[in-house]
Parts: C-alpha cells; structure tokens; sequence
C-alpha cells in the first residue's frame, strides 16, 4: 500500500491531521487531501516534505 499519514506543523508540534491519504492536490492557496476511506480535508498550508518510503506528508500551516 502507498498510502501516507498527513501531519501538521504547528508551533514546532506535529499533529496527524489525517491517516491513509492516497490523494494530495495542491490548489490555489490551500492542500485538498483525500484518503482511502473518501475523508477529505481542504487546509491552508503547503508541503515542507513527502518522504513516501516512511508514509509522511509533513505540511506547515500558513
């Protein structure tokens, strides 16, 4: 499975904001993700870091 679990950087905290994202799309100032179960979440924020081989998507609110 290539599913990542989706973290937010907050105050130097991470904090999962969703698990088994599958979907990741970055729109005008925001991330849409989406994971396996059809969950979806729209959040002000850009990517710091994907690192697929451990299942992270490090974002940072903005």
């Amino acid at each position: 499975m290539c599913e990542a679990n989706a973290y937010l950087i907050k105050d130097g905290t991470e904090k999962v904001i969703m698990e088994s994202v599958d979907i990741l799309r970055a729109e005008d100032d925001s991330i849409y993700l989406q994971n396996i179960f059809g969950e979806r979440v729209e959040i002000k924020a850009h990517v710091k870091e994907m690192n697929l081989v451990d299942h992270r998507i490090l974002l940072v609110e903005d």
